[in-house]
């Protein structure tokens, strides 16, 4: 895909596809049979969808990005590197399933169908959010999103809930959450995952580690291995490259289809990376967190870059196609942005409406 020096990680700039690493990507589509067997079903169409879900997620992070360093707004939560953890996971779910997102996960929102134009408003505090200005950690039950908390881990607990509901209405649905290597440190998300175990609820957590937390290195915060935590509580676990979005599809229709049998929750840890900071304010003190070469190792795995190469070279994609379907991603979220802009200063929420809707 096109690449925006002004606003991407200098790792992205001059992406090229590297062999060793191109084969580690194909080599991780095999290793498992089961996950070989749901990706071997995948058309034409539901690749390419995928590739879809992650352009649309790089050019809305990226369009945050221009604002901020415009002065549109002042700061954005970025996704840009991890989006396979959040488009593979989604696109594996049903249209009755529900998510529940960490604010990095925002693609999770318009992959499920919320109109982009709401995802920017929220950012500009326009009523034409379905916060109504109010709040950037924006969902809509109508589709299947349940807005972030900002106390990440709090969403676990939430979503097990959501689970356990299904399971007792007897309904085939499932949640699905996210949430950081440093909140698995919250007691909310002991007591949800211990919850959902107890309870066999249809629940998928993921784990998104992503080697920092905040500001601080995921080293020193947890010295153990993320992935004997789903032994801890009794549930099944797997583990996913969180760069690769057909791992990460392919795992979570097996985890779906576990939950929907009946056969309880599932934890997978998802192993990514952050290139950014915690926020666009921080960008200069996250890259004194590692070492250059840490950022050139994952700069190597980026998401888009390693999927459309193997799209190319295994599935026999046209590059024409790839560009073809970014330049319309890009003119829909060009739109979008457009629309969203034009309601500053204009459509922009009634101080004595504050506190409508608040409850607690």
């Amino acid at each position: 895909m096109k690449r925006y020096p002004a606003y991407e990680f200098p790792e992205y700039v001059d992406w090229r596809p590297d062999p060793a690493v191109q084969q580690a990507f194909a080599d991780r589509l095999v290793a498992d049979p089961a996950r070989a067997a749901v990706i071997g079903a995948l058309d034409r169409e539901a690749l390419l969808s995928l590739y879809e879900g992650l352009v649309r997620a790089r050019l809305h992070d990226i369009h945050l990005k221009r604002w901020v360093k415009q002065g549109v707004i002042t700061k954005a939560w970025l996704g840009a590197g991890e989006e396979a953890v959040t488009v593979g996971a989604c696109a594996a779910l049903r249209p009755e399933d529900v998510v529940g997102p960490m604010i990095r996960n925002a693609a999770a929102c318009f992959q499920r169908g919320m109109p982009m134009v709401e995802c920017f408003a929220a950012y500009l505090g326009t009523t034409d959010a379905i916060t109504q200005g109010r709040d950037l950690h924006i969902g809509d039950l109508e589709f299947g999103v349940v807005p972030p908390i900002s106390h990440v881990g709090d969403l676990v607990p939430v979503m097990a809930g959501c689970a356990l509901a299904f399971r007792l209405r007897g309904e085939p649905r499932v949640a699905v959450t996210w949430t950081g290597d440093g909140s698995t440190a919250t007691g909310a998300v002991h007591e949800g995952l211990r919850m959902a175990s107890a309870t066999r609820a249809p629940f998928i957590c993921f784990v998104q580690n992503n080697l920092v937390a905040l500001g601080t290195r995921g080293q020193a915060h947890f010295t153990g291995d993320f992935a004997d935590l789903p032994a801890a509580y009794g549930m099944t676990g797997m583990v996913v490259d969180g760069n690769n979005v057909l791992d990460v599809y392919a795992a979570t229709v097996l985890a779906a289809e576990r939950c929907r049998r009946g056969e309880g929750p599932v934890l997978i840890v998802a192993q990514t990376f952050r290139m950014g900071g915690h926020a666009t304010h921080d960008e200069r003190e996250a890259r004194e967190l590692f070492p250059p070469e840490v950022f050139a190792h994952w700069g190597q795995r980026d998401p888009i870059g390693c999927f459309e190469t193997w799209l190319v070279e295994a599935r026999g994609v046209a590059p024409e196609a790839l560009s073809a379907i970014e330049a319309r991603v890009d003119a829909a979220i060009e739109a979008a942005a457009r629309e969203a802009v034009s309601g500053k200063g204009v459509r922009e929420p009634d101080p004595a409406t504050v506190a409508q809707g608040v409850w607690a």
